[in-house]
């Protein structure tokens, strides 16, 4: 990045430039460049180093803070405590990891709405999808195959129960952002223990009970920490 860079007009907004922080500072923490329990770089020397502001690195490192990978110590600055796994990195190449984090956080708004209508909504033929969908899952799981094409369908059955097309019209216009995060999760998941790839079974299977039982405020709630755990499941770590 030159000095040029430095300007942040509407062909460079700063939302872009937060993200190339963001994601640098990802890179370098997986890389081992910034080790783990180091103390990053102070916020005027990765905006030199970036060509950037001091606003654009503290909300880079605000998200950071929120993702776990990093925490501030008064007077001491900012430290490194979580290493993501090497293959968060062989997914990004599709998207960056910002743009990943930032389509798990438009799915918790769309899919919690949609799981909260589904619970009101669904009909005997809607819980019979997701059931099939919810076995589907459980059986790929146990084969120990990634389950991707089995976990969309899980969610594609749940937006279908919510009786709204524009629900389901949506996540197909993200499709290949939602397959980019759900492939790096199961990616990560076949690395660790059986008990994580059980909780994220049992994450599902309550939704959809919360949907049976039609008790949408609970669906919700559910179907928001189903994903926030998977999009902070990306920055579990791998070996240090």
């Amino acid at each position: 990045m030159q000095a040029g860079d430095r300007s942040e007009d509407a062909s460079n907004p700063r939302g872009a430039l937060n993200d190339r922080v963001y994601d640098y500072i990802v890179s370098q923490i997986i890389v081992g460049a910034f080790a783990l329990n180091a103390r990053l770089p102070t916020e005027m020397q990765l905006a030199e180093r970036l060509s950037v502001s001091r606003p654009v690195v503290r909300q880079a490192l605000r998200r950071l803070k929120d993702d776990g990978l990093v925490t501030s110590r008064q007077g001491a600055g900012t430290f490194v405590v979580r290493r993501p796994a090497h293959q968060v990195f062989s997914f990004a190449a599709v998207g960056s990891v910002a743009d990943i984090q930032k389509c798990f956080v438009f799915r918790i708004a769309l899919e919690s709405e949609a799981a909260a209508l589904a619970a009101v909504e669904h009909d005997q033929e809607d819980l019979e999808r997701l059931a099939q969908a919810l076995g589907d899952l459980e059986h790929s799981l146990k084969g120990g195959t990634g389950g991707i094409d089995e976990d969309i369908a899980f969610h594609q059955a749940v937006a279908a129960a919510a009786d709204n097309r524009f629900f389901l019209s949506t996540m197909a216009a993200i499709a290949s952002q939602i397959r980019v995060g759900i492939g790096l999760n199961r990616s990560l998941s076949l690395e660790q223990p059986g008990s994580r790839r059980l909780a994220v079974q049992e994450e599902h299977r309550a939704i959809y009970n919360a949907i049976a039982s039609r008790d949408a405020d609970e669906a919700r709630r559910l179907m928001h920490r189903h994903l926030d755990n998977a999009r902070l499941r990306i920055f579990e770590g791998g070996e240090y």
